[in-house]
This record gives structure tokens, C-alpha cells and sequence, in this order.
């Protein structure tokens, strides 16, 4: 493997990671007119990830498939494999819940107003325990972005750009609750990096498949399972969460506009 392309992979894999310290920062200067943007922001990340699975990764799954096996059977394996990855993705999601959805964006006005001391007392658990199903849930994350920009460099960076958007109010599901229990604002985005940096392992998985089982097959197969990892995310994470924290049509805009501005950036490559 070229070390170069190995090196910039896992990169691209940490930026993505560590853009949940970007909501961390974030959330530190939170207000509550900050989620029509959000809300926008998050529908644009989906539809990046909707229009990039559908017209790219999967296409270029079937193409490393159709390599080695016959068109049908390539087309069943690829059909296959996306399913496989939502299926993974769905089980992380069942068996690794978190107490709060770990894309919601907790209200730090209500915080700041509570006079309840069980709601502060609960908030340094709450925190812990977000930033760890975080962490388990952007291991597959991390497999998607490094196995792609292996792939295909172009499709590897819009995917990480992608997930960077969507980590973003991880980091302040994560900091919010543990800044608010300890009032101590480099304790909460510390953790709130830590927690993206899972993504890496993703990304030694990714390397070690590469290291030992370097085929059209394999690279097929793991394509076809980000679009599923991609696509759940976006339908069971992304476009909920958006609609919660704007209108609906701006959570719509910011799909479009995702769309388009991913279609018009692979028409320019």
C-alpha cells in the first residue's frame, strides 16, 4: 500500500473525529437561536450522505464486485452488503443506547434556569455515558471514511466532510451536561474530543483489512456496507434531529442543498 495514501486516510479519519470538539466548543457560547441553523446544517449533512451513498459508493461497491463475479451476482452481494451495514449500525443503535440521543442538543438555557439539584447531579453521568455510546457508534463511522478515501480519495474527503457536520453536535450533546455539572469548560471539551477520536479505531480496521485482504471482493463489500452505515444515519439520526430543532421545511432546504452542492462538487472533480 502506498504509505502516503495510508497516512492521509487516517488524517482525513481524525478530522472527522475530532470535529465533536468543535461542538464542544460550541456549546459553550450556546445560545437558543443557534438551532434554525443547526437544523439546516444537519439536513445539509444528510443530504450529502444520501446523494454520495445512492449515485456513488454503491455504484463503485457493485463496480469492484462486478470484477470478479457475473453482473447477478454481483448485484445480489452489493444489495447484500448495504443492508449488512445498516443492519451493524442498527445493532450498535439497539445494544449501546445512550441516556440521551447522543444527537440531541441539550438546552443550555434550561440548564442554566434549573434550581432542581437531582438535574445537576445527573448531568456528570449523563455526559459520561453520551460520550461513550458516541464512541462506540463512530467506530463504524471511522471504517466508512478511511475504507473510502482508500477507494476513492475525492468520495473519501465529501464523506468525512460529511460525517465532520454530523459530529459537530455530538460534541455538545457530550460537553453541555459535564460543563454545566463542573463548570469547567476545558474538562467538558477535552471529553468531548476524546470521544470522536473512536473513529481512529475504525480507521485500524480499515487498515488491517486493507493489510490482509486487499481484493476487489473485499473493497466491494465494505463500499456497499458504508452506503447502508450512511444511510441509516441519516434517516434514523440526522433527519430527526433536524426537524426537532427547526421547521421542517428547513430541515428539507438543508437536504437539498446537501444534494445539490454534492452533486455539482462530483460533476467538478
Amino acid at each position: 500500500m502506498d504509505p502516503i495514501l495510508v497516512l492521509s486516510a487516517l488524517l482525513v479519519t481524525l478530522i472527522a473525529g475530532l470535529s465533536t470538539g468543535i461542538g464542544g466548543l460550541l456549546s459553550m457560547f450556546q445560545k437558543r437561536n443557534s438551532s434554525r441553523f443547526l437544523a439546516v446544517s444537519l439536513g445539509f449533512s444528510a443530504g450529502v450522505m444520501i446523494y454520495l451513498s445512492f449515485v456513488e459508493i454503491l455504484p463503485e461497491g457493485f463496480f469492484y464486485l462486478q470484477q470478479i463475479l457475473s453482473d447477478s451476482l454481483a448485484s445480489v452481494l452489493n444489495v447484500a452488503s448495504f443492508f449488512f451495514g445498516i443492519l451493524v449500525i442498527a445493532l450498535i443503535d439497539r445494544f449501546v443506547p445512550s441516556i440521551d440521543n447522543p444527537h440531541e442538543i441539550p438546552d443550555v438555557q434550561s440548564m442554566i434556569d434549573s434550581r432542581d439539584s437531582h438535574v445537576h447531579k445527573g448531568l456528570l453521568r449523563t455526559g459520561f455515558m453520551t460520550a461513550i455510546a458516541i464512541a462506540i457508534h463512530n467506530i463504524p463511522e471511522g471504517l466508512a471514511t478511511f475504507t473510502s478515501f482508500m477507494a476513492d480519495t475525492h468520495l473519501g474527503v465529501s464523506i468525512a466532510i460529511a460525517i465532520a457536520i454530523h459530529n459537530i453536535p455530538e460534541g455538545i450533546a457530550v460537553a453541555v451536561p459535564i460543563y454545566f455539572a463542573t463548570g469547567k469548560r476545558r474538562r467538558a471539551f477535552l471529553i468531548s474530543l476524546a470521544s470522536g477520536l473512536s473513529e481512529m479505531l475504525g480507521a485500524i480496521i480499515g487498515l488491517m483489512l486493507f493489510s490482509w485482504l486487499r481484493t476487489d471482493l473485499m473493497l466491494g463489500i465494505v463500499l456497499a456496507a458504508t452506503a447502508g452505515i450512511m444511510i441509516y444515519i441519516s434517516f434514523d439520526e440526522l433527519l430527526p434531529t433536524a426537524e426537532k430543532y427547526g421547521e421542517h421545511h428547513l430541515a428539507i432546504y438543508g437536504v437539498l442543498s446537501g444534494m445539490g452542492v454534492m452533486a455539482v462538487s462530483l460533476l467538478l472533480l
